[in-house]
């Protein structure tokens, strides 16, 4: 029963996230060899102000060690 979260800057349509969101699901599934309704998809969306103390401090740093893939970018 994976779920996936994505969190992301804000500006994005309802339709857009549905769309990610079923092909995410679809390449989990696809990959960790299960069924697609196994999968569960939220997005949240983080205003980009608040994306260092919200995802960066909170989510990257603080899970350094569950990232499989890292951003390319960082905080000073």
């Amino acid at each position: 029963m994976p779920h996936v979260e994505i969190k992301c800057f804000s500006g994005r349509t309802d339709s857009v996230k549905k769309e990610c969101a079923d092909k995410v699901a679809e390449v989990v599934a696809a990959t960790l060899g299960c069924e697609v309704s196994s999968v569960s998809v939220a997005i949240k969306d983080i205003p980009q102000e608040d994306w260092k103390e919200s995802v960066w401090d909170k989510n990257i740093v603080a899970d350094d060690k569950f990232l499989y893939k890292k951003p390319g970018y960082a905080y000073d």
